[in-house]
């Protein structure tokens, strides 16, 4: 499986939505160490993603997270690591939060997937998503840049396969477990596709938890607000650098 590195230290894996690839995490995420070495810091192109090619055995989203987990095992040894997701990537996090929470040091997700089954899940309409030119430029930046070269690069046909059905698309076990160290989660108040309300639902299970819904942002988050999410993710690496052990 295909990824990348940068520093050294205490591991944090990355995990992108559903079809992407590492870059547009790598770009949003690399900022913020700057002010916080220490971390080595993994981005990966899951199987039929990015670099990474297909597995035919792989038929569902239990498959493709035994792979990830393999290639964390892989990278990190026994070390303890953080973990943040994207969309389907909250998905696979906390699914391995969820198989072995001793082994996380802090979770973070970002527009997390959090009801599978898109016809049942609390969105938000985008009727209140100011459409100016500068977040025009800046939401066309992003499909150009991240967005349409990895569907571009994506096995869609093998993605398309896990993703048309929803016992292939769940986890056959609820992700949902108790986790007691620093959480964030970042959703957008103008997000169609996940919404924030569903993200909501599962606060009581991370007590160490920073929920932050964020006006004119959407699924692509952050586009207005990097700052903001920026802070926000710096702020849960603090809080997990001041009790490591913990």
């Amino acid at each position: 499986m295909y990824y990348e590195t940068f520093g050294e230290g205490r591991p944090i894996v990355f995990l992108p939505g559903w079809g992407g690839a590492n870059g547009e995490g790598r770009d949003v995420h690399e900022p913020v160490f700057e002010e916080h070495p220490g971390w080595r810091r993994i981005y990966v192109d899951p199987p039929g993603t990015g670099k990474t090619p297909s597995v035919p055995s792989i038929t569902d989203q239990d498959g493709l997270l035994d792979a990830i987990a393999a290639t964390i095992e892989d990278v990190v040894g026994g070390e303890r690591f953080a973990l943040a997701g994207t969309s389907a990537g909250g998905l696979h996090a906390r699914g391995l939060v969820r198989r072995d929470p001793s082994r996380i040091l802090g979770l973070l997700l970002r527009v997390p997937g959090i009801v599978v089954d898109r016809t049942k899940r609390t969105l938000p309409t985008d009727e209140f998503l100011l459409r100016s030119e500068a977040f025009a430029a800046a939401w066309q930046d992003k499909q150009d840049r991240y967005y349409d070269p990895a569907e571009q690069q994506a096995d869609l046909e093998f993605l398309a396969h896990i993703q048309s059905d929803i016992s292939r698309y769940a986890l056959r076990e609820d992700p949902a477990t108790r986790f007691e160290r620093p959480t964030l989660i970042v959703t957008g108040r103008q997000d169609t596709m996940t919404g924030y309300a569903d993200a909501w639902s599962v606060v009581e299970d991370y007590p160490r938890a920073t929920y932050a819904v964020l006006d004119q942002e959407d699924h692509d988050l952050p586009v207005r607000r990097n700052g903001l999410y920026q802070a926000l993710v710096s702020d849960w690496v603090r809080r997990m650098e001041e009790h490591p052990d913990a």
